[in-house]
């Protein structure tokens, strides 16, 4: 079903083991997992606190890791380095961009994944 995520509803169904119910509380916490990353790290970027985006970063790398979000994890990772070498300066604004296109896509993935539990 997704494009971009082709694995997601099958480690979903791994993780499940038939039990449809934490399969659908599964997919919406990974869904308000991904719109609380959005918020965070847009809230982040706003106020110029790295604080918010270093908390968010770790609060949701498992995750990540754990259903091979992988373009994302690596965004946030190329974040990380701007921010340690340049600060929120013009390289990380066009971090930023992407990266919330980047999210913007896995929320609407996981999301027709919620609608069709």
């Amino acid at each position: 079903m997704s494009l971009i995520y082709p694995e997601l509803s099958q480690r979903i169904d791994e993780m499940s083991d038939g039990d449809e119910e934490f399969k659908k509380e599964l997919t919406q916490a990974i869904f308000v997992g991904l719109k609380e990353l959005k918020q965070f790290y847009s809230d982040g970027m706003v106020q110029r606190d790295l604080e918010i985006i270093q908390q968010i970063r770790h609060k949701v790398k498992p995750t990540l890791g754990m259903f091979e979000f992988d373009d994302l994890a690596n965004s946030l990772q190329n974040g990380k380095e701007i921010l340690e070498s340049a600060g929120f300066g013009t390289e990380f604004q066009t971090h930023f961009d992407d990266f919330i296109r980047q999210v913007d896509r896995a929320i609407e993935e996981v999301k027709k994944l919620v609608d069709h539990i």
